[in-house]
């Protein structure tokens, strides 16, 4: 301890030393400090007595400190002094690292006798073997983990994997712990815990990210050595010998990703699917009682490496796994055969699946009823593979099945994992063959009481009702959508009304656009008197718009108001004034930019719907007073410019860029009139409070807005190109550039304004990942996405429809143009000038 303190202390100064010229003597120090750390750890670990190494804790703590923070001092040369440090971990510390494993073998992996867990130094630090050898992992990871060490030690790497691995066993405290208790089992494989078993792996991890592909094969081979020499511990009639070749799965599992990117690369010489099929193939063979935590690991690692893995292989375990979670075997084994089939049931063939479904699928329920916390989970993503595997032999399997579901999401309402994987599971019920009507029957009654007594149920259920309502209504047939809004629909308008809640509005709210999507506009006869039913609708959007109502209630009125703009174009025609003087103030009041940025994709709708006259909607704007601002179209305007990079969704990217364009191509007076926020001239560093924010705000250049919107195109266009280079061999990128769509009247016109220097503001990470969706035809999984699938605008290719934008301008106005370009960035000028010199 006084080591790492007085390392600690040294930190400022030495930083500072190694700057000036008094850094040689600095030096001589450190390197002095050095020769005692190698006097310290040269000597073979003998005992798990803490006495023993204590003092090389304190050392192995003081080099983490040196290589975190003082990286520039490991190969530092002043006044011809080399540091010293090579030689303490090529030597010193490699003897501690292979001692200590011949003590952690015999005290922790063997035997059961207490190592020293349990006890504490003064400030609270465990004094356990495992602990030590916990520190010198991390040690020994962060020296891995620096580009200068990990040139230094690279000639030790195969022997540091082939060491690690043994690490890697199980202690018979584990063995003991995990057969009682699966869930812990569980908990421990999945969660990053504090053992020497994943500290070892994490370390695996680093060496394969950190050599790459020049590593992959000296860690098979180190694996498959290990395997052999269980093997031979087997022969010889060891006890433990399968410990062994579990640590070599647990090793090959746990850089499963690397493992086969590197095959899938052909960076590594290794032919992993046979070396995989030889190793487990042997160790199904093996008795399942006496040996479960090899069978599990075996069942582990075809769940990791499927795509590998031969098919033979593959069928064999999903019979294996079938057998496994019908039989009376132990926990890990049942933990390992759900691994099995929730990875393999997916891309196994129907033949070979329909045998075995009946019987899986009255196992999972079984363990179900039985599984808690972790192993829930487990269950819950095996019984839904399952589910989707059986066809339509899970129709007879529905009356069993969908109450158990049921039940656990009900009990489990508060915990959104599980609930939401639980309503994963009722949706793949649902989506059989044969088994919505019965489903939505089951549900149903339960639900309209649930929704008609708002104030009598436990915390969540009313929120978590809209959302299996808002399930069943995806994708169902019109006479399911006709039953589900005689029952609910009033029920959920009333909750929207009423409710204070906002997890309730939020999900009442969702549920109510996906009644409007799948009901469309005969929606509106269902109950008789269509002007009431929009009167209703028109309520709720009423009260989710209210200024004075919490940002958080609102949050997803955008979808909603979408929807009525969808499918009541006619009845919507009439309050389109007032809807946008809501949207606007509904923006004003926000603290939510979601929020704001939802509506502003309303706008940009309303703006395609204008087309071609988008002056029109323009002249709206300007006659809606709003405050702070001279207009609503220069207070949307400079919230629009400043959030369009924020905005998230392939849709709604679209939407919000297209209608950009045919703003600025509308030649509307208003655009050279408006100023907006233009680049960013100077910020404020580091965390920044609001009252700090309020006395030095953020600092913007003022431009324009058509050269803000001029500005906006150019990054969307640098985006699109860039992810067409991506997604293309190159063979067809000219036709997706050359291809214009004009669909809903969205045609683009002349320009004819001049405009300034156009800037650009850095968009979010996630926008451009949207960004990159914008290309991806078969991304259509998000419920977002899912409510507006059937807008003409999804067919719109924003690639060509930005390329007739440009070359529009460019052929109506060259100077104008020529301007723009040259005050664009690089990226951005090089983008457009692709365009119009096609």
């Amino acid at each position: 301890m006084v080591l790492e303190n007085w390392f600690a202390s040294m930190e400022v100064i030495i930083d500072l030393l190694l700057q000036t010229e008094t850094a040689g003597l600095m030096l001589e120090m450190v390197n002095s400090l050095m020769e005692q750390f190698s006097i310290i750890l040269q000597p073979p670990l003998q005992s798990e007595d803490p006495d023993e190494w204590s003092m090389r804790m304190e050392v192995l703590k003081c080099l983490l400190q040196l290589v975190q923070n003082f990286p520039s001092l490991i190969e530092a040369r002043f006044s011809g002094i080399d540091l010293q440090f090579g030689p303490v971990i090529l030597s010193s510390l490699w003897q501690t690292f292979v001692s200590a494993l011949d003590v952690y073998q015999i005290s922790s992996i063997h035997r059961t006798e207490d190592s020293g867990s349990g006890r504490f130094d003064s400030d609270g630090n465990e004094r356990s073997l495992d602990a030590f050898i916990i520190q010198l992992f991390e040690t020994l990871l962060t020296i891995v983990g620096n580009s200068k060490l990990a040139k230094v030690i690279g000639g030790s790497i195969k022997e540091l994997v082939y060491y690690t691995i043994a690490f890697l066993q199980m202690t018979e405290e584990q063995v003991h712990t995990w057969l009682l208790d699966a869930n812990q089992y569980v908990a421990d494989e999945n969660d990053v815990t504090y053992s020497c078993r994943v500290s070892g792996s994490l370390l695996l991890e680093e060496i394969a990210n950190a050599y790459g592909g020049e590593m992959i094969d000296s860690i098979v081979e180190a694996v498959n050595k290990r395997f052999i020499e269980s093997q031979t511990a087997k022969v010889s009639g060891s006890t433990d010998w399968w410990k062994l070749r579990e640590a070599s799965f647990f090793a090959m599992a746990s850089i499963s990703e690397q493992l086969i990117e590197a095959q899938d690369s052909g960076a590594t010489k290794v032919n992993l699917s046979r070396l995989l099929d030889e190793m487990v193939a042997e160790d199904i063979r093996t008795a399942v009682y006496e040996f479960p935590f090899l069978h599990a690991r075996a069942f582990s690692v075809v769940s990791k490496f499927s795509s590998v893995i031969g098919r033979t292989v593959r069928e064999q375990f999903l019979y294996a796994a079938a057998q496994a979670i019908a039989l009376d075997v132990p926990p890990p084994v049942k933990v390992g055969a759900c691994q099995v089939l929730s990875q393999v049931l997916p891309d196994a063939k129907s033949e070979l699946v329909q045998p075995h479904i009946m019987c899986i699928l009255s196992s999972l329920i079984d363990l179900l009823k039985q599984a808690s916390d972790e192993t829930l989970h487990l269950v819950l993503e095996t019984l839904q593979a399952a589910i989707k595997a059986g066809h339509e032999l899970s129709r007879s399997m529905e009356p069993v099945i969908s109450p158990v579901i049921l039940d656990v999401w009900v009990h489990h309402i508060s915990d959104p994992f599980i609930s939401i994987e639980a309503l994963e599971v009722l949706e793949a019920i649902k989506d059989a063959p044969g088994c919505m009507q019965p489903l939505v029957s089951r549900i149903l009654p339960s639900i309209a009481s649930i929704l008609e007594n708002p104030r009598n149920q436990p915390d969540g259920l009313l929120a978590g009702s809209f959302d299996l309502l808002t399930m069943i209504l995806k994708s169902a047939p019109v006479e399911v959508v006709k039953a589900v809004f005689d029952r609910c629909f009033n029920s959920t308008i009333q909750v929207v009304l009423e409710s204070d809640d906002h997890g309730e509005m939020q999900n009442a709210t969702e549920c109510l656009a996906a009644f409007l999507a799948a009901g469309k506009h005969e929606l509106l006869s269902w109950n008789g008197d269509p002007s009431f039913t929009m009167k209703r609708l028109l309520d709720a959007a009423s009260r989710l718009l209210d200024p004075n109502l919490e940002s958080s209630g609102s949050l997803f009125v955008g979808n909603y108001v979408l929807q009525l703009i969808f499918h009541f174009p006619s009845e919507m025609a009439f309050h389109i004034r007032e809807l946008v003087a809501a949207v606007v103030r509904r923006m004003q009041s926000s603290e939510i930019a979601g929020l704001k940025c939802s509506l502003i994709v309303v706008l940009a709708r309303l703006v395609h719907f204008s087309s071609p006259d988008v002056s029109q909607f323009i002249n709206l704007l300007l006659t809606v007073p709003t405050k702070d601002h001279e207009n609503s179209f220069s207070y949307v305007m400079s919230e629009w410019t400043k959030l369009q990079g924020e905005i998230q969704g392939a849709y709604q990217i679209k939407v919000t860029t297209t209608a950009l364009a045919l703003l600025l191509s509308s030649r509307h007076e208003e655009l050279v009139k408006v100023n907006v926020n233009g680049h960013l001239i100077k910020s404020n560093a580091g965390i920044t409070t609001r009252s700090k924010a309020k006395l030095a705000p953020d600092q913007w250049t003022i431009i324009p807005l058509h050269a803000k919107i001029f500005s906006l195109l150019s990054d969307a266009l640098v985006e699109t190109q860039e992810q067409i280079l991506d997604d293309d061999s190159g063979s067809d990128e000219d036709s997706d550039w050359e291809e214009v769509l004009d669909n809903n009247g969205c045609g683009l016109q002349d320009l004819l304004y001049q405009s300034n220097v156009p800037s650009k503001r850095n968009a979010s990470v996630e926008h451009l990942n949207a960004m990159a969706k914008v290309f991806n035809e078969s991304d259509g999984d998000n419920s977002e996405e899912e409510l507006v699938k059937d807008d003409p605008l999804n067919e719109t290719k924003v690639a060509g429809f930005l390329t007739q934008f440009f070359l529009n301008l460019h052929d109506m106005d060259s100077s104008l143009f020529d301007h723009l370009c040259q005050n664009l960035t690089h990226a951005q000028r090089i983008a457009v000038k692709k365009v119009v010199k096609k």
